[in-house]
């Protein structure tokens, strides 16, 4: 029997949050039932909600930065037990089947992964997201929460976590690697950390100096001001990686200077236009232009046990669900130190 849970529904693109319950599916054998304590506010949920990424699926309940507390589980569930605090991310289920499931790559599964929110599940039923009071989800697709990182930090690290993560992991970020930063947000802020705790050199660039204390709290070693037209010129060939989280427009030749010969920039952000690159930026230095989609399971469970072994969460404010539409303006504003999490104990219908 499915249950009635209270959550965050919108009704319609940029309509107003309406607290009401939601149905949540009967306990499958592989199942996980959790009751959810936090969720983070990423970007990506005001894009969809505002349906600033085409069409969306209404009604809608935004949320894939999960973590609670495990109330019950299926007859078949092995990993997880009632009382384990977890997390759930960006996806809650995949084909299992294919080379990219096998690989650990389930973002990529060729049948399309599941998404939190915003989507369809294999059996045609739409995805309700984090915003709630609890959630019912597919055992393969739980992670483990440590000692040491609370709930509240915990959940932006299955978004903004595993998306900084993953690239660093991806192109070989340990002691001595040079990374530069672009954005200092939700993402950007994550990177810092990641890539100081990983022994790099890390360089923060945002567009004014007003964010150039919190930078070095972070763990970076220089803040960069792209205000100033020069502030580039003295890191060109610098960067082994370097890393932008902004959705915004940038001039890409201009910092893809700054990448050495051999190095990646690796793109974690969706601005609305396309890239303008030459090609002789890449191909005179054989450098790499990348991107990269958040992790698989496996790679944000590791990630996980990384930030707990070095006490890293994400840097949030919490607020109440009555806070959550003004927490989106702000969003857009840039106007957060680091992440919104909801407390969802707040969330009354």
């Amino acid at each position: 029997m499915s249950t009635s849970t209270p959550a965050l529904v919108v009704d319609q693109p940029g309509g107003p949050f309406v607290a009401r319950t939601v149905e949540r599916r009967a306990l499958r054998d592989d199942d996980v039932a959790i009751a959810i304590s936090h969720a983070g506010i990423c970007h990506s949920d005001i894009h969809q909600v505002r349906e600033e990424w085409g069409r969306a699926i209404f009604p809608m309940v935004p949320g894939h930065e999960i973590a609670g507390v495990v109330t019950e589980i299926g007859a078949a569930v092995t990993d997880v037990r009632v009382g384990d605090r977890v997390g759930v991310g960006c996806m809650v289920n995949s084909c299992g089947e294919c080379a990219m499931c096998k690989d650990g790559f389930e973002q990529h599964c060729e049948r399309g992964a599941v998404m939190t929110y915003n989507g369809r599940d294999y059996d045609g039923v739409v995805t309700l997201g984090g915003y709630s009071r609890s959630v019912v989800v597919g055992e393969r697709f739980v992670c483990p929460i440590p000692e040491g990182i609370s709930s509240a930090e915990a959940a932006p690290l299955l978004c903004a976590g595993i998306t900084t993560y993953s690239p660093l992991r991806r192109w070989g970020v340990g002691p001595g690697s040079r990374v530069g930063v672009l954005g200092l947000g939700g993402l950007g802020h994550m990177g810092v950390k990641f890539a100081a705790a990983m022994g790099a050199e890390v360089t923060v660039f945002s567009r004014t100096s007003a964010k150039a204390a919190d930078a070095l709290a972070l763990g970076a070693s220089r803040h960069v001001a792209t205000s100033d037209p020069d502030a580039l010129r003295p890191l060109r060939n610098h960067f082994d990686v370097l890393l932008n989280t902004v959705s915004a427009d940038l001039d890409m030749n201009a910092h893809l200077r700054t990448v050495r010969p051999r190095g990646v920039m690796v793109n974690v952000g969706l601005p609305g236009g396309d890239y303008g690159v030459r090609p002789s930026m890449l191909v005179g230095n054989s450098r790499v232009l990348a991107g990269s989609n958040i992790g698989g399971i496996a790679e944000t469970r590791e990630m996980l046990e990384f930030a707990a072994a070095h006490g890293l969460g994400a840097s949030v404010e919490v607020i109440d669900a009555d806070d959550v539409a003004d927490a989106y303006d702000r969003v857009v504003a840039g106007d957060v130190r680091y992440r919104y999490v909801i407390d969802v104990s707040t969330i009354e219908a």
